[in-house]
């Protein structure tokens, strides 16, 4: 745990303070009989889809990203989710506008900056581009011109990449 992320309990507004619970030192409320609350910080399940569009990779910037940094699809696995191969392609189609026509698993990777597991999946989809207001704008990559970033969905789309016979180069950051 970086740093408290309560100081006071949620549940009863008792301080929190550092116990053991469950093999690790997590923030617990100090009215340990009357409340007993633990904050698990338990990671955030996140989808994320490298979408392929007409034989192309699309890659999208996030509006609220500073500069031109193109990434995978991503959003929250919701609750409502019936799995998260649904979830995916429905932020397929809330983000792009596209129809999910077939979707594989890539694999899990840790995210942990985010205190996120990003579960990662190949997303076949059709249909015309449509950006939402989460999106900037969005680029088309050949596969055999993709290049990865060195973290969480990155290493999704490098493994991915790996599989369909690609050698993709990792992009250098300065």
């Amino acid at each position: 745990m970086s740093g408290p992320f309560f100081k006071f309990c949620p549940r009863c507004g008792s301080p929190m303070s550092t116990q053991h619970h469950g093999g690790m030192d997590r923030q617990a409320c100090t009215n340990i009989p009357a409340c007993g609350f633990v904050h698990w910080d338990n990671p955030v399940p996140v989808v994320a889809a490298i979408v392929e569009h007409e034989g192309d990779i699309i890659l999208a910037r996030n509006v609220l990203w500073p500069g031109r940094f193109f990434a995978l699809i991503t959003g929250y696995l919701e609750k409502d989710d019936p799995s998260p191969e649904i979830g995916v392609a429905r932020e397929v189609k809330e983000e792009l506008n596209l129809d999910a026509q077939a979707v594989t698993f890539v694999g899990h990777y840790p995210f942990p900056r985010q205190n996120q597991l990003i579960i990662a999946y190949h997303v076949v989809a059709t249909g015309e581009i449509k950006l939402n207001e989460e999106l900037a704008e969005y680029q088309r990559v050949p596969p055999a011109e993709a290049k990865y970033w060195p973290a969480a969905t990155g290493l999704a789309l490098r493994d991915w990449l790996i599989s369909k016979g690609h050698q993709p180069e990792a992009m250098q950051f300065s």
